[in-house]
């Protein structure tokens, strides 16, 4: 739109309910404070200047809503005497002249920018005020959204309203746009003659009618406004969230076995045709390309798996694993910081941090990259088509050339070179006969103490 706007976004509340030592806002839906998401719906309605009313873990708050490409500035609420008084606790914002106010809640992290959108168009056509509301088939508590000839004449309070008022299904939000160039005057006549002394917000649909202004609402879907007050209604948006996006990412062309068993983040990116098994969890930063396998109850975070290439069962990828095209790191294997090269293998119950495994190249099970001396982490390097004997360890920093080999069961000190075959271990001795006056003495230990007993 070519119409300036200013998003006022209400986060200063106490949040007594979530019963928590910090502020409710900075709770992660998706791994990512609920601030955020609102932060970012904001943002894709193209909607850059944010006032951030703000009260407990003001500092933390305003880290968390910062969000690329929008300008935030926080402003405190030192008292709690409504909305009407949050949103005047940005006024020196609001006095800037924008075309349209946006009003929304930090803590309604579903919400998208459809319905904010839509509420600017409506200021555009000429409307003073824009409630958003939502439709449901359960009203209890909420305040009903009364339309005659396509104008909200009123948000009525469920205790206020009349049997047939009760029926109505369109409730408030609480979300609203205002028209920028009256906001201040219109925000200015809200009084706080109610019982509870407070300045509401809702009060704006009657004011701006008494003064000849036009007021009407438009619809979001339920469940982008569903809030959050305490720790069961924050895993209910969890729940949500992760129905939506796992929805959308199945429509795009990822194949989900047990959708309801796998968790995303916010900014998973996952690719067409790739295959996720049941109980997955994504942590923040990954990307999977297409064509990739997840194979059940693995644990990724902060990694990129190319086209081809398989993880798990079982596995964990942590932050800076790179798997190339047609890789695999298979069950009960973990990678950090590492590169695993275009089709190479790490199997079965191996360690690999702080390294770069060559293409082709095949990694024993068992095998670890001692990469920590309990100070500093150090790299291994292991060549492309190398290949490393089963429960091998490999103490960095350390090489392998292209093509090498490591015996099983070695402990690797010394760069090996290309082509070269490699052992580090103690050579057998084999004793006939001693296992069995080892076990005829292990017997003998063992009755004695029976008998002292």
């Amino acid at each position: 739109m070519e119409r300036t706007c200013l998003a006022v976004i209400l986060a200063a509340g106490d949040s007594t309910r979530m019963k928590s030592s910090k502020s409710k806002v900075l709770h992660p839906v998706a791994n990512r404070p609920m601030i955020a998401h609102v932060v970012d719906a904001v943002a894709k309605s193209d909607i850059s200047s944010v006032a951030l009313v703000v009260g407990r873990n003001a500092d933390e708050v305003v880290n968390a809503a910062s969000v690329d490409g929008v300008a935030i500035e926080a402003y405190l609420q030192k008292e709690r005497l409504g909305t009407g008084h949050a949103v005047l606790a940005a006024r020196e914002a609001i006095a800037r002249g924008y075309d349209d106010i946006v009003v929304t809640y930090g803590d309604v992290p579903l919400q998208t920018d459809g319905p904010l959108k839509a509420a600017r168009r409506h200021l555009a056509e000429g409307s003073d005020i824009v409630v958003i509301g939502f439709h449901t088939n359960r009203p209890t508590g909420y305040g009903r959204l009364l339309v005659k000839d396509g104008e909200l004449i009123a948000i009525r309070e469920e205790k206020d309203a009349t049997d047939a008022e009760r029926a109505v299904t369109w409730c408030n939000s609480g979300l609203m746009a205002i028209n920028g160039r009256k906001a201040l005057d219109l925000l200015s006549r809200i009084g706080n003659s109610n019982a509870k002394g407070e300045y509401y917000l809702t009060d704006l649909v009657e004011i701006a009618r008494s003064l000849g202004g036009r007021v009407t609402a438009v619809d979001a879907p339920e469940v982008e406004m569903t809030g959050c007050n305490n720790r069961a209604e924050l895993a209910v948006i969890e729940r949500l969230w992760q129905e939506r996006r796992r929805h959308e990412l199945m429509i795009s062309g990822v194949s989900m076995i047990a959708p309801e068993t796998v968790f995303l983040s916010y900014d998973t990116v996952i690719g067409q045709d790739a295959l996720i098994e049941p109980n997955v969890v994504f942590g923040p930063g990954v990307v999977i390309d297409g064509g990739a396998v997840i194979h059940a109850f693995s644990h990724i975070e902060g990694a990129h798996v190319s086209t081809g290439a398989t993880v798990g069962p079982f596995a964990r990828l942590r932050p800076g694993a790179n798997l190339a095209e047609g890789s695999k790191v298979g069950n009960f294997c973990e990678v950090k910081n590492g590169e695993i090269g275009a089709g190479a293998k790490v199997n079965h119950l191996t360690y690999i941090g702080d390294a770069k495994i060559g293409a082709g190249a095949n990694i024993g099970a068992g095998t670890i990259t001692c990469n920590y001396d309990g100070v500093n982490k150090s790299e291994t390097l292991i060549g492309a088509n190398a290949f490393i004997g089963s429960n091998s360890s490999l103490v960095a920093p350390v090489s392998v050339g292209d093509n090498a080999y490591v015996a099983s069961g070695s402990v690797i000190t010394a760069d090996v070179p290309a082509d070269a075959l490699a052992f580090g271990r103690a050579r057998q001795e084999v004793k006939p006969g001693r296992a069995t006056a080892l076990r005829e003495r292990a017997l003998a230990l063992k009755a004695a103490r029976k008998t002292k007993s």
